[in-house]
């Protein structure tokens, strides 16, 4: 695993490019459908221009029913066309979003993390979420801004053959109206780039306040959190206000536009036909279509906007799938069942530690300091990566820069002390993927065997958002369930039972040495129960191994050890 500088960068506009590219199929379908609702649409007032035209000249009974069923066919065509139309375009919209859901969620959930520039996990679910919907909302756009465009050319050339000052009229007004729209739309991209990013900010605020909920209430800090929440929020809500004043200036000012173009059409062909340059038919025409246009030219001038909005959406997407990643995975996997060894480590507090866990060994560390225990951990979970620290770290024979990450989770699990409880039941909590054969026996060993016994449901038993229906020894022996139902080769455990009483550790240690017997095992503990039941002790002292022993031998003769782990 090597860190690399090298990564392209992925802008908004390269994201919106990659977005049309891979929907150019239904984008094309969806552009004809739609050209040929507005081509319909068009025809509507063209038809009833030459109905009245023709039926004043002819005054039969046959030309009203060519013209009635003319009308049926117009009016049947807008019905299919926009019903089919919108229903491709959206598929592809919500397919489109999904993807880049699905990419966002990648890059900030790989094990290998992305150098995110600062940004918190709720920040990248907003952008996961809110930004990957408007930014999949080009799909829809540039069709709709195509089918406006081919409404407003069949109108103005319908108005041409009429008298071409009329085409000219709808043809200068529409350039007009989009340059000045075009220059409103980039105070549009920015102010919404601006509020998607405080909104984030908030969210990301709020996501902490809540993981944080119950130390804050242990020390009263809830309201101080409350409050520095509410500032981000009213922050966000001033540049929500920003955005929708400036939106509906934009609004306005389109709105405006097109009743001005449309009255100065509908005025012209009135005083075309008072001088008789035109005729009765063509007057209704006009009128007709002076009105209708008005919807096209609508939407073709709200088009620059989603433009912007759907562009700065991108480029807040581009934060995280631009970012490179903090290592390059090598290619290698490591012996099945192989050992463990930490090769003159520093990171941290760690100071050059080197130990050796052999294959199928039982090995528990008493750390002196806590925040030893935790760099060890961040460094075997590879939540820091091997460039990030000297020394060198073996799994098989293989060293973790050489490995793939994939490799490296498959052989190696590092459970921490503060796993995540997810909602869902107790049986999705141990097993997510199904396919865990010694779910059973992770349930007896982690003593678990009483919450299911406790309720009717046994492991079905539905479990809230980060276990708030669990105690905290209860949501702690789930998570080590979860950790031994995965069975993996070697696992490290980090302080697995600080949170259940004294009897049920002593049972958790015999039960975890049984199960894992013949497996490779590392737990970091101050745990009398755990220690006990390891092969041998290593302690972690100042971020070095200073002494290895049976935790009994060490009890004995260690006097500094027996004050730090006896209880």
């Amino acid at each position: 695993m090597m860190t690399t500088d090298t990564q392209r960068p992925r802008p908004g506009a390269a994201i919106l490019r990659t977005a049309l590219r891979r929907n150019i199929g239904a984008m094309i379908a969806g552009t004809v459908l739609m050209g040929l609702y507005q081509a319909a649409e068009t025809a509507f007032p063209i038809a009833l221009g030459l109905i009245v035209e023709h039926t004043m000249q002819d005054r039969s009974l046959g030309s009203l029913g060519v013209s009635i069923g003319s009308l049926a066919v117009i009016i049947t065509t807008v019905s299919l066309s926009w019903r089919f139309g919108m229903r491709v375009l959206q598929k592809a919209n919500t397919t489109e979003a999904h993807r880049w859901r699905v990419q966002v969620a990648a890059c900030g959930l790989q094990p290998v993390a992305r150098d995110v520039d600062g940004l918190k996990s709720g920040e990248i679910l907003t952008i996961a979420t809110e930004d990957a919907d408007q930014t999949a909302d080009i799909i829809e756009v540039v069709p709709l801004l195509v089918s406006s465009l081919v409404a407003v050319v069949v109108a103005a050339v319908a108005l041409s053959l009429a008298d071409i000052r009329l085409g000219l009229l709808v043809i200068v007004g529409t350039v007009g109206i989009l340059s000045i729209l075009a220059v409103m739309s980039q105070r549009i991209g920015s102010s919404t780039q601006e509020q998607q990013a405080k909104v984030a900010r908030a969210g990301a605020k709020v996501a902490d306040l809540i993981i944080g909920l119950r130390p804050l209430h242990g020390f009263g800090g809830n309201h101080a959190a409350f409050g520095s929440y509410r500032r981000v929020s009213t922050d966000a809500k001033r540049q929500a206000i920003t955005v929708a004043r400036v939106n509906g200036a934009y609004a306005g000012t389109a709105l405006a536009l097109n009743a001005v173009l449309a009255a100065a059409v509908s005025l012209t062909a009135g005083w075309l036909a008072f001088g008789g340059q035109i005729s009765i038919g063509e007057l209704v025409m006009a009128v007709g279509l002076a009105q209708f246009i008005m919807e096209p030219l609508k939407m073709f001038s709200e088009m620059p906007k989603y433009v912007m909005i759907a562009r700065a959406s991108a480029e807040r997407m581009a934060l995280v799938l631009s970012a490179p990643p903090v290592t390059v995975p090598g290619p290698e996997r490591p012996a099945p069942g192989g050992d463990l060894e930490v090769d003159g480590v520093r990171h941290g507090t760690l100071r050059g530690l080197k130990f050796t866990v052999v294959a199928g060994e039982f090995v528990a560390i008493a750390p002196y300091q806590p925040r030893a225990a935790a760099d060890l951990v961040a460094v075997l979970a590879v939540n820091a990566a091997p460039p990030a620290y000297e020394g060198v770290v073996r799994l098989g024979g293989q060293e973790l820069a050489d490995l793939s990450v994939e490799a490296v989770r498959e052989h190696l699990l590092v459970n921490p002390y503060d796993a995540e409880i997810f909602g869902g039941t107790l049986r999705t909590n141990i097993d997510p993927s199904g396919s865990s054969r010694t779910l059973p026996e992770a349930v007896e060993a982690s003593m678990l065997t009483d919450v299911v016994a406790l309720h009717r449901d046994g492991l079905d038993y539905a479990v809230r958002d980060r276990g708030a229906n669990l105690s905290g020894g209860q949501r702690q022996r789930l998570s080590l369930a979860r950790a031994l139902a995965a069975d993996t080769d070697v696992l490290v455990l980090h302080n697995p039972t600080t949170a259940v009483d004294a009897v049920t550790e002593q049972l958790i240690a015999r039960n975890i040495a049984k199960l894992r017997r013949g497996r490779t095992t590392l737990v970091i503990t101050s745990s009398p129960a755990l220690l006990d039941a390891a092969d041998r002790v290593l302690v972690l002292d100042e971020g070095v191994i200073t002494a290895e022993d049976t935790h009994r031998n060490l009890l004995a003769g260690d006097e500094e050890y027996c004050l730090a782990v006896a209880r």
